[in-house]
């Protein structure tokens, strides 16, 4: 896809990746739809990109929130293109985690994008050419000890994906899905970066994982996977998860120490 002149809603638009993306897509020329709850921070985004650029305030976990951003795309002239970045964390064990905060992951990562998308697809089926991102995870594809409901959830993003690509392989749609290993964002808590030092995990930057977004993107790459050795392990589990089983397991005790905390 061409980006200049294209109208691009980007969900999560001020978190650390989301800055960055944001960013790289005005400098090529997109009109961006900048979205998230956080008013003060998207206005100070669209300061910082330039008025051409649109805000709309919404919670994205809400039907009503969901319909607000439909609304702005549809007043923008429709949307070419639509990155699903939003999406939170919350590192613990799962047998003591809050179950309303097991709620809110698969619904803010997983059931809000499907529901988001849904109510895209016609504005993106009136495009000449169109383009679905979603963001995903390496954890998407490895369960790791400490982020199950996460895990889960970005496994369904993934499937999602890959299922939403085939239904809609006669349109004009191209669907994407990109899995970031660790990045150095505020989404992790000092428990994760402290196991992130101590396991000896690389986590990559903002503007990397931007620019691999937007490569994805302009590329039509239908599946990416970030981070070495992270993409190997990916193949690795689905040929042999017994040998992921193991290796993770011989880690448990620390992974456990930093949840706990």
């Amino acid at each position: 896809m061409i980006i200049k002149n294209k109208t691009i809603l980007v969900t999560g638009s001020t978190g650390g990746i989301g800055q960055q993306l944001c960013k790289e897509l005005s400098d090529q020329g997109a009109n961006i739809i900048l979205s998230c709850y956080n008013e003060e921070a998207l206005k100070s985004l669209q300061t910082r990109l330039g008025p051409r650029h649109s805000v709309v305030t919404a919670d994205i976990g809400s039907q009503q929130g969901r319909d607000k951003i439909i609304t702005a795309c549809s007043e923008a002239g429709g949307i070419d293109a639509v990155i699903n970045l939003a999406g939170i964390l919350e590192f613990t064990l799962f047998e003591t985690q809050v179950p309303n905060n097991i709620e809110k992951i698969i619904n803010i990562n997983l059931t809000a994008l499907m529901m988001l998308s849904q109510g895209l697809l016609p504005q993106l089926r009136s495009k000449p050419e169109a383009a679905m991102v979603n963001v995903g995870s390496i954890f998407g594809s490895i369960g790791h000890p400490g982020f199950t409901a996460y895990c889960a959830s970005k496994a369904g993003v993934k499937c999602f994906t890959e299922a939403l690509s085939r239904e809609l392989a006669d349109t004009k749609i191209h669907f994407s899905y990109i899995a970031p290993r660790a990045t150095q964002t505020a989404l992790n808590s000092d428990q994760v970066n402290a196991l992130n030092t101590a396991l000896g995990n690389t986590s990559d930057s903002p503007a990397y994982v931007a620019s691999q977004i937007v490569d994805v993107l302009i590329h039509d790459r239908a599946m990416r996977f970030l981070g070495w050795p992270e993409k190997l392990f990916v193949k690795v589990n689905a040929i042999f998860p017994s040998l992921v089983y193991r290796s993770l397991a011989k880690q448990l005790k620390t992974i456990k120490q930093f949840a706990i905390q």
